[in-house]
């Protein structure tokens, strides 16, 4: 069963009583003061999110408060879509031991507190990336996009040449040699969320996890169920083998199964990865209705949450793609699918 989700920071702001009445009860959820919290919007220009405290926010210590903070506002913590800083592991650079010893730390903190999925990355140096956080959508919303010639105008990562796309495929084996059986032990499942925008460079520094193909080869490095998928729709839709017509989201979901996606980013895009902006749930270039039906057949029960959504009437878009509006829009939407595909009976209604 779907567990309809959405992300939260560890600092209650005051529409999350919206997210209750519309049903939600799952958080998936940043972690105060880490690498995503901090970089999630800095990389598309807006503000600082916030710090940490004096512990480690990946800690146990740290985790179990924001659990019971969540608890305090209604919510479950299911996910955990942030980690330590991760830049040394991700180009296999000196110090990286000890920075995956910062992701077992928190992989077995959430063992123990029965938090199963871990969503991270592999784009070093920045986060989701945008060149436009304010283009006029339907009725006057504001929506984040992208444009290849903008971004690589921007100032360079690494000089050409500096990191090789191979390099970043070693270190991605040796951490997962090293994190996976933790996690195993630990009942947590690991998803890698795609390279934003699925790219294979960004200014200079290459993006691995940008195609189908390179997902198949994350599979065949540590065949388990803790090295898992993220599938984040809106990425996946911009892969070369989608855009060619090769394959298709239903199809990719299909395949993949409930074995292999641990957790489901629910959103939409139009255009190219070359040129592209998101879109309301219910205006993209995927059928996501077929989208929702496939998760049906391979009966999917992970996290699932809405992302990027467009920013509507009366909201400031200081948090693009994260403001309020949309993301309720984006949740009953979700919901009516969910229901429609999984069947509408009293056990899936009202459930979160």
């Amino acid at each position: 069963m779907v567990q309809l989700s959405e992300m939260l920071p560890p600092r209650p702001e005051a529409w999350w009583p919206l997210l209750n009445q519309c049903g939600v009860t799952n958080v998936v959820a940043l972690l105060n003061g880490a690498e995503q919290d901090q970089r999630m919007f800095t990389s598309v220009g807006a503000r600082d999110p916030g710090t940490s405290d004096d512990d480690e926010p990946w800690g146990l210590k740290a985790i179990t408060r924001d659990v019971a903070l969540f608890a305090d506002h209604g919510f479950k913590v299911i996910a955990i879509e942030d980690t330590a800083p991760m830049d040394k592991v991700r180009l296999g650079l000196e110090g990286r031991d000890e920075q995956i010893d910062n992701v077992i730390t928190q992989v077995r903190a959430m063992g123990r507190l029965g938090i199963p999925t871990l969503c991270y990355n592999w784009m070093a140096m920045a986060s989701w990336g945008r060149t436009d956080t304010a283009i006029p959508a339907r009725g006057g919303a504001l929506v984040t996009g992208f444009n290849a010639a903008v971004c690589d105008a921007r100032p360079a990562l690494v000089e050409p040449g500096e990191v090789q796309a191979e390099q970043l495929w070693s270190a991605l084996k040796y951490f997962l040699d090293a994190v996976v059986p933790v996690a195993e032990e630990s009942g947590v499942r690991l998803g890698l969320h795609p390279d934003d925008p699925p790219r294979p460079f960004d200014r200079n520094l290459p993006r691995i996890m940008s195609s189908v193909a390179a997902y198949r080869r994350l599979l065949d490095l540590y065949p388990s169920p803790s090295n898992s998928i993220t599938f984040c729709q809106g990425n996946w839709a911009l892969m070369g083998e989608v855009i060619a017509g090769e394959t298709s989201l239903p199809a990719l979901i299909r395949e993949f199964g409930r074995d292999r996606i641990a957790f489901v980013h629910f959103r939409d895009v139009r255009g190219t990865v070359e040129d592209f902006r998101e879109t309301f749930h219910d205006e993209g270039q995927t059928d996501l209705p077929d989208c929702m039906r496939a998760y049906a057949e391979v009966e999917f029960d992970g996290p699932m949450r809405p992302d990027h959504v467009p920013t509507m009437a009366g909201e400031s878009n200081e948090r693009p793609g994260y403001e309020t509006l949309g993301r309720l829009f984006a949740v009953g939407y979700i919901r009516g699918l969910e229901q429609a595909a999984f069947g509408n009976h009293p056990a899936a209604v009202g459930r979160s």
